[in-house]
């Protein structure tokens, strides 16, 4: 069962069952061209509201090495928020603030104005890694799943390869489960990395 908060800002009420903290454990396995991997990694995830339209999102993961051994992998951070069309009521872009001001929050009436024809909503994720690898994902949140896949990769001249992910995210049983696609280091788009993930005490 999950226990939801009841003074969520509606526009995150598509995205209240993964909030929390997340973690476990999960495998990597990942082929490319001269690239070969195997390997076990511990994973912590967090998604947050701070009472915006929009969730926060950070997450770590260390390779598990033997005798109980981590090596720091890759950090993440980024918002994850439902797609919908640009207001007046809304800040920005940078600091400038916004040019009307709503009259009142935006309702659960008006969160279901932006479900799909299929049921689901559609999402916008911006997630930047400590590599300096930032990604834009679309995709939609339908119930207890998540299926995302990049519009954009950004990388500085110091990362490795990278050019696109896809990302699925599912409640089961309790658990969060999680898979992450990649194209990187000159490979098509294969299976990279997945876990299943408890919500810490």
């Amino acid at each position: 069962m999950i226990d939801l908060p009841t003074d969520l800002p509606a526009d995150i009420v598509p995205l209240s069952w993964l909030l929390g903290v997340w973690e476990g454990t999960g495998v990597i396995a990942y082929e490319a061209e001269g690239t070969s991997f195997r390997g076990e990694f511990a994973h912590r995830v967090s998604f947050s509201h701070d009472g915006g339209d929009f969730v926060n999102y950070a997450a770590s993961a260390w390779l598990l090495g033997e005798a109980g051994g981590r090596t720091s992998l890759v950090a993440e951070t980024g918002y994850w928020r439902l797609a919908r069309p640009a207001e007046a009521a809304d800040a920005g872009p940078g600091l400038l603030p916004a040019s009307v001001v709503r009259s009142s929050p935006r309702t659960v009436d008006d969160v279901e104005m932006l479900r799909g024809a299929e049921g689901g909503f559609e999402l916008e994720v911006a997630i930047v890694h400590s590599d300096g690898i930032s990604e834009l994902y679309l995709g939609q949140v339908r119930g207890p799943r998540i299926d995302l896949a990049t519009d954009a990769v950004v990388r500085p001249a110091s990362a490795k390869a990278y050019t696109a992910a896809t990302r699925m995210y599912g409640y089961v049983d309790g658990h969060l489960l999680w898979a992450w696609d990649i194209a990187a280091l000159g490979g098509e788009l294969a299976s990279h990395a997945s876990a299943r993930l408890a919500r810490a005490e």
